[in-house]
């Protein structure tokens, strides 16, 4: 047998394996749990892509930020500009730059409440939470009350939780969880975070 008769052989047989396994899977009538995480950068840059995606197919999208603050991003500002995102940027900053964990506290507690009404008005197809493990790593909000959201959430409702140092309870309890890992980044090179490529 040639190489190009072995190769179309195998290709054959990997289709016909994909085939029997998309045969086997379910729609789970129900939005999704999706944890992006990891100490690497692209967790919340994943989560707009997703957001794209969701608004090409003309579906419903929200927005809640935990941390960032009122520091301007592109991604914001490219979307206030073209609406179609409920957004919603409701932190403070930096935990460093804040220096003062109750009023930390009351911003999560308030941008909390905003996801709970959006998780539960069956309005969204796609909420995304950036920065809510951060609140949660920092005690900020308690974890059950944040799992008890998401069982409670609209069953069309999709959620996104973006940031670092996921819990396990978070992690335990999500259809998919993604690692972003750090192999280089500029900032550890002196260089300061770039307009367009980290905000």
């Amino acid at each position: 047998m040639s190489t190009a008769e072995q190769h179309k052989e195998d290709r054959q047989r990997k289709q016909a394996e994909k085939a029997a396994k998309r045969a086997e899977l379910r729609d789970p009538d129900k939005g999704l749990v999706l944890v992006h995480t990891g100490a690497g950068k692209g967790k919340t840059s994943s989560a707009i892509g997703v957001i794209v995606r969701a608004l090409g197919w003309k579906q419903s999208v929200g927005v809640v930020q935990f941390i960032k603050g009122k520091w301007v991003t592109g991604e914001r500002r490219f979307f206030e500009d073209l609406g179609g995102v409920t957004w919603h940027t409701m932190g403070e900053g930096f935990t460093w730059d804040t220096q003062d964990r109750d009023r930390d506290i009351a911003a999560a507690e308030a941008a909390f409440a905003k996801a709970e009404d959006m998780l539960m008005s069956g309005d969204y197809d796609l909420v995304v939470l950036d920065e809510i493990n951060i609140a949660l790593r920092y005690d900020y909000l308690p974890v059950d009350r944040v799992l008890a959201a998401l069982e409670a959430r609209d069953k069309r409702t999709a959620v996104i939780l973006t940031g670092r140092d996921a819990k396990p309870e978070i992690i335990e309890h999500a259809d998919l969880v993604t690692e972003m890992g750090e192999v280089r980044h500029p900032y550890k090179a002196g260089i300061k975070a770039q307009r367009g490529v980290d905000y």
